[in-house]
């Protein structure tokens, strides 16, 4: 249903956005449908017919957006988690790294690691953890 309703939402775009490029602009430069006011219908019908059909054609836009937003909210709940049943993952114990020969970052053999302690603060006193 979600696929349907897009697909008529981009309709509906792309019908507003053709009826609203041939309306005739306030400057009249940019109008496709301006011209002499011969033909089938005067140029004040077809300004009230582009008016009402974009009126109609930017409710249904809108109504649809809304729309497919409450659809789209509904379906990315997420459903709640019991964790009281969850057991922890058993751990394993911590193996010595792995280091291959002529590593740089590898200690060096027979020698200490340096402690790591926190440096001290600027009046002497140590830092809390």
């Amino acid at each position: 249903m979600t696929t349907f309703l897009l697909v008529v939402h981009t309709l509906i775009a792309l019908a507003l956005v053709g009826v609203i490029l041939l309306q005739k602009s306030e400057g009249g430069g940019l109008g496709i449908g301006g011209g002499t006011g011969g033909g089938l219908m005067t140029a004040r019908g077809a300004a009230n017919l582009l008016t009402r059909s974009t009126t109609v054609l930017a409710a249904l836009f809108i109504s649809s957006s809304i729309l497919l937003a409450v659809l789209a909210a509904g379906s990315n709940r997420l459903k709640p988690v019991d964790t009281s049943l969850a057991k922890p993952a058993p751990t394993a114990p911590a193996a010595p790294p792995l280091s291959l020969p002529g590593d740089p970052l590898a200690p060096l053999p027979g020698v200490a690691p340096a402690p790591t302690t926190a440096p001290p603060a600027s009046d002497g006193v140590p830092l809390a953890r």
